[in-house]
């Protein structure tokens, strides 16, 4: 079994050469995931969150991460919107509080939500909540988060480059193929 930076690094460097700006952040990177990844392997229901500019990769994960061809288990992944269609509406600490205890008692194994979008948005008062949430901010750095420009040219390439390196990493730690730390 690899360790999870070695992994990393090395399908970073298999990949075409359009991913190796994904090299230097490999560092910022393989904690988020490690966490990430180990939360699915403990049980935990992943609720995915976007802002508005990336709809389109919410649904993209939620339509490729169960894909019958991968050959793996089933995961439980579900659009956090779609268990609260209220969410954005959501701005009072006694609010979010109340989303969590709904969500505390849906999935009685835990949760965490993966947030995609803008550090400014108001959808974030909900995903800052929680040091073991995944986040993936555009134009702000946050603890525990992963940094992009929401004015990068490629975004929406990076974007699905980092959704197909976080694929690969759950594939391989499912399949013992690589040392995540739980």
């Amino acid at each position: 079994m690899q360790k999870l930076l070695k992994w990393t690094l090395d399908t970073i460097r298999e990949k075409e050469s359009a991913f190796s700006w994904m090299e230097e952040h490999r560092f910022a990177w393989a904690p988020l995931v490690n966490s990430a990844v180990s939360q699915i392997l403990e049980g935990k229901t992943v609720l995915v969150m976007t802002d508005e500019s990336r709809q389109w990769f919410g649904k993209y994960i939620l339509q490729k991460v169960n894909d019958l061809e991968k050959h793996r288990p089933l995961l439980p992944f579900y659009p956090l919107g779609g268990c609260f269609p209220h969410l954005y509406t959501v701005k009072s600490k006694e609010d979010i509080q109340l989303l969590e205890d709904m969500l505390d008692i849906s999935y009685p194994n835990g949760y965490y939500i993966w947030y995609i979008g803008k550090g400014d948005h108001a959808a974030t008062k909900v995903a800052y909540r929680n040091d073991d949430n995944f986040l993936w901010l555009m134009d702000e750095e946050a603890q525990n988060s992963f940094h992009l420009r929401s004015s990068d040219p490629l975004l929406d390439i990076k974007l699905l480059q980092l959704y197909r390196l976080f694929d690969e990493t759950l594939s391989a730690a499912l399949f013992g193929d690589l040392d995540i730390e739980l």
